[in-house]
């Protein structure tokens, strides 16, 4: 009997094909999505509005949502990093959008080249104007449990975040332990935190796994009442401050956790498993999910 019910957001097609070498034609991209759609992924991040020569395997952003708002009842966030990307965003029909901040000054300047502070002025000059045009906005807070260049970072400073990102109209705030750092106790302390000043309903955790933890890490926000989790199609996606590390946690392995404890999903994990195949195939690389190489194996 099912007893409880999650949302896996699937950011594979964006947050990982941008962190893999490959740079796959536009077409093998929406064969992914069309698979993901297939499988009962109602929540997809396809791809990121920002400057090809910074990450080329997103130059093809507006033909590729043009390609897939035929979902009509997918929610497609796209990533935008200033007013320019969300201005092509809304050229391209996007009626979703995800804006990024961190807790560390040093990672946020290395990976947007803004202070903190700098990135929250910047959404303010797009942002109340992506919601007068109907977008719905997610946010992303990166390094909450440990940065590459500062170590230990600040609780505080992530509840600052929560509720400015609030304070702009965000409906979902994903946070990001981005270097794959994170421990159950840890994630207890702060999603502890976040429950004294904010409703666990609109948060979502964005574990990697770096070190191998971070299952542990979902199922310890899971018993303090997380319900959102984001994680990437096969683990698509590598760690670029981990040389060789694997990067964001394979949907594959948190779905099948999901159910074995008997909670459900919505996603099919035959149809996953195609999907995993296909990409993992079209990249010409073997996965990091664990059940995707043992359900291989049986399906051999």
């Amino acid at each position: 009997m099912i007893k409880e019910e999650v949302k896996i957001v699937e950011v594979g097609p964006r947050d990982g094909l941008q962190n893999e070498k490959v740079i796959l034609p536009i077409e093998t991209k929406i064969e992914l999505i069309d698979l993901l759609v297939d499988a009962g992924f109602k929540t997809i991040e396809p791809t990121s509005f920002v400057r090809p020569e910074y990450i080329p395997q997103m130059a093809d952003s507006k033909t590729l949502f043009s390609s897939i708002l035929k979902h009509e009842d997918i929610v497609f966030p796209a990533l935008v990093p200033n007013k320019k990307g969300f201005l092509n965003s809304l050229d391209a029909g996007a009626k979703w959008i995800a804006i990024f901040t961190a807790t560390s000054n040093t990672f946020n300047k290395k990976n947007t080249n803004a202070t903190i502070d700098e990135s929250l002025k910047r959404f303010d000059e797009f942002v109340p104007d992506a919601i007068k045009e109907g977008q719905t906005v997610r946010g992303y807070i990166s390094t909450v449990f440990g940065c590459p260049y500062e170590g230990e970072t600040s609780i505080d400073e992530m509840l600052r975040l929560c509720e400015k990102l609030i304070s702009f109209g965000v409906n979902e705030i994903s946070l990001g332990d981005t270097i794959g750092v994170a421990n159950p106790n840890q994630v207890q302390v702060i999603i502890q935190r976040l429950k004294e000043h904010f409703d666990l309903s609109m948060m979502a955790m964005h574990f990697h796994d770096t070190e191998g933890m971070a299952l542990a890490n979902i199922l310890a926000s899971y018993q303090e009442g997380i319900r959102i989790f984001d994680s990437s199609v096969a683990g698509l996606g590598g760690c670029p401050y981990a040389k060789g590390a694997s990067g964001n946690v394979a949907s594959d392995d948190v779905i099948n956790m999901f159910h074995k404890m008997n909670i459900k999903t919505g996603i099919d994990q035959d149809k996953l498993h195609k999907a995993s195949r296909f990409i993992l195939k079209a990249l010409g690389k073997e996965g990091s999910s664990k059940f995707f190489q043992a359900n291989e194996g049986r399906k051999s």
